[in-house]
């Protein structure tokens, strides 16, 4: 197998979204480069896969670079993996894939499940142009990043925590009150529902919700009408 960093996507919640090219290649490359070993460890055993797995998270990212890199300049082959989804949307991943590309060695994406796609293809929001955000600030900074995201003609993609949801929906209600927001929660998953409405409308289905799992928040465009 050619000796390089391959991005490899993994399921956010259903094991079978996996790709099968996915699935060629973690079969194929010398070793795992992963956000939490026990996590990729079990995907890995659902296909009879065993390959030496590297703790790479937000934490050790730093003191891990020189060492998968220079595997891999000795012509091994990593998989980079986090535990759900594509490496480096929201995930540890960016900082080693830079320092691949700077001592130009090859980087090979092998596309797949990514949360905010997921979330905004059914959410019958408008997709020709949307602005995903990610995790907002959790302090400071995230009143001002409200405000400039309630200026913002597109749709916007935000991630969201359990323990944070309803804040995120009270500060919506503050922020943008008239628009219209979809909330994927547990994608793939048992309990994968969607909830549609204004902030405020939410707000009040929350007391018949619950609010446990991952949340994918879809706002609408400032000049978008739900009849359109």
């Amino acid at each position: 197998m050619e000796s390089a960093l391959y991005i490899v996507s993994t399921p956010i919640g259903n094991l079978k979204d996996i790709t099968l090219r996915a699935i060629e290649v973690l079969k194929d490359i010398d070793f795992v480069a992963c956000e939490d070993t026990r996590v990729t460890s079990f995907l890995l055993s659902q296909y009879e896969i065993k390959k030496e797995l590297i703790s790479l998270n937000a934490v050790n990212e730093n003191k891990k670079l020189d060492y998968v890199l220079s595997r891999i300049e000795h012509g091994e082959s990593c998989a980079l993996c986090s535990d759900a989804g594509t490496p480096g949307i929201s995930d540890p991943g960016v900082r080693l894939i830079s320092a691949a590309i700077r001592r130009q060695l090859t980087v090979i994406p092998i596309p797949g499940v990514t949360a905010a796609i997921a979330a905004i293809s059914a959410s019958g929001l408008p997709t020709d142009s949307f602005l995903f955000e990610g995790f907002l600030p959790q302090k400071k900074g995230r009143q001002k990043k409200l405000k400039e995201l309630s200026e913002i003609d597109k749709t916007i993609i935000l991630y969201e925590s359990t323990y944070r949801i309803e804040k995120l929906l009270e500060e919506l209600n503050e922020h943008m009150p008239h628009r219209q927001i979809t909330v994927a929660r547990e994608l793939t998953k048992k309990f994968e529902e969607f909830w549609r409405g204004k902030p405020g409308d939410l707000l009040e289905q929350l007391k018949d919700r619950t609010t446990k799992g991952e949340f994918v928040v879809i706002i609408s465009p400032l000049s978008w009408r739900e009849h359109i």
